[in-house]
């Protein structure tokens, strides 16, 4: 029977090997490599938690990565390390790794720090966008050099106005309203825009099911394009211009003359 049981376990512990030769670098929590009393104690490669800054060297060449890392011993990471996987036109890629000492019950990788990784670039970034791990962008583009400007979720060089998807998507960011917010159509001529906002109310459940999960607060936003993006000028509810002619007559009576009331 005994021996029955140490071949499962050899099987089972190549397995387990093949598993985690197959899935590459893991993405660490914020305990880092998990202790497992039944692996024996070997490091393993992580990429960090999260990656919170970068910069640049007069060159242009040399980047320092600051990244959040395990803390909590001497075993929950080393060799904090940076290395430019690939280039083009537009981008250079970067990996961010480290390793640490999994399958140890005596290691207590518990907290968080942060570490900071270089690696010397081919040649200048430039106006290139520098991409971390895949998840993380920056540009020096409209940066407060040697640090580089963390991208947004709409990218490094989002359009900040015209009539474009990505100008309303900042637009509805500008406005002080809950997450999840939907937009309504939209009205614009490239320097003003107007359009109604919704955010659901009510129990956190699916629409029809209880009274009150359909409940939503509708809003109607009118916009002025500026040099930063498009800025708020008034809200209201009614129909038509008088909302917006209230605080700003100049709006066009052509965007706005034909809106239905909110309900």
């Amino acid at each position: 029977m005994q021996s029955k049981r140490s071949l499962a376990a050899v099987l089972l512990s190549a397995v387990a090997v093949l598993l985690l030769g197959a899935c590459g670098t893991l993405r660490a929590g914020p305990g880092g490599g998990p202790a497992t009393p039944s692996q024996s104690p070997h490091w393993q490669t992580f990429a960090p938690i999260g990656v919170t800054a970068a910069r640049l060297t007069a060159d242009g060449r040399t980047l320092s990565v600051v990244a959040e890392v395990p803390e909590g011993g001497k075993t929950c990471v080393r060799d904090l390390k940076a290395a430019v996987t690939s280039t083009s036109d537009r981008t250079v890629w970067v990996q961010v790794t480290y390793a640490s000492l999994t399958g140890d019950p005596d290691a207590h990788c518990t907290g968080t720090t942060t570490g900071t990784a270089q690696v010397r670039l081919p040649s200048a970034l430039g106006h290139r966008e520098l991409s971390v791990d895949n998840d993380t962008t920056f540009t020096a583009d409209d940066a407060a050099l040697p640090q580089l400007r963390l991208c947004g979720d709409l990218g490094c060089h989002p359009a900040p106005t015209g009539c474009t998807p990505a100008s309303y998507d900042q637009a509805v960011m500008a406005l002080d309203v809950p997450d999840h917010t939907q937009r309504g159509d939209e009205h614009c001529d490239g320097k003003w825009l107007v359009f109604d906002v919704s955010s659901r109310m009510g129990p956190a459940c699916p629409e029809g099911e209880a009274p009150g999960c359909g409940a939503s607060l509708s809003d109607r936003w009118f916009f002025r394009a500026q040099k930063s993006g498009w800025t708020p000028v008034a809200r209201g509810r009614r129909g038509g211009c008088a909302d917006v002619h209230r605080v700003e007559p100049a709006f066009p009576a052509a965007l706005c003359a034909g809106l239905p009331p909110l309900d």
